[in-house]
């Protein structure tokens, strides 16, 4: 499972958009969480969907979709059909928090996610039962081990990648020009001590 997190757009959906497609297109992610509190995602997304089928991009329309483009029976045009489509389905990858004081709790690789805006939001229940708790609220990438439990924010503009691999879980950050700026195994077992990583 490859998890991508996206960071808040801050007004910049076009730079929002330029990560997106990175996290699907060259890093092929299972799935990606915008951890902003409005709905620049849903506007990306919608916009990618247009561009890709034109018109109303919905399911309900799909099918008025394949008549216009697959009337004729031109095999070009079918597969231009097929093709689109197909690309328009790997949108259903992007998901956006329910609200701007709710959470999203995942499963990876046996250990707790939580994942929320703003940090202040979090209750002692959340920070007990999770592993990692990711946030968006943060203007710069931010990567904090307290415990046994980390703290994690793309930053404004910023996206990380959560994997589970043989040995655990990786995180990989990149910044605003989809730059790698960190890749590191999580340490998920430590009791006591504290260590702070974090890039401009």
């Amino acid at each position: 499972m490859r998890l991508g997190l996206l960071g808040p757009a801050d007004g910049d959906l076009a730079r929002l958009a330029r990560a997106a497609r990175f996290l699907l297109e060259v890093r092929g992610i299972d799935r990606a969480i915008y951890l902003g509190s409005d709905r620049a995602l849903d506007e990306v997304v919608e916009g990618w969907a247009r561009e890709l089928v034109g018109g109303d991009p919905s399911d309900d329309a799909v099918w008025d979709r394949a008549a216009a483009c697959c009337g004729s029976g031109d095999p070009e045009a079918i597969r231009a059909f097929l093709e689109a489509e197909h690309a328009r389905r790997r949108l259903a990858r992007f998901e956006v928090l329910p609200s701007a004081g709710s959470r999203t709790v995942e499963l990876l690789d046996g250990k707790v996610v939580v994942l929320i805006h703003d940090k202040a939001h979090l209750d002692e229940e959340d920070i007990v039962a999770a592993s990692l708790l990711a946030f968006g609220k943060s203007p710069e990438l931010l990567l904090k081990q307290v415990g046994p439990r980390w703290f994690l924010s793309p930053g404004v503009g910023g996206s990380l990648i959560l994997e589970d691999q043989d040995d655990g879980i990786h995180l990989t950050a990149y910044g605003r020009r989809q730059e790698l700026v960190k890749e590191l195994p999580l340490d998920l077992s430590r009791g006591t001590r504290l260590r702070v990583q974090g890039a401009d």
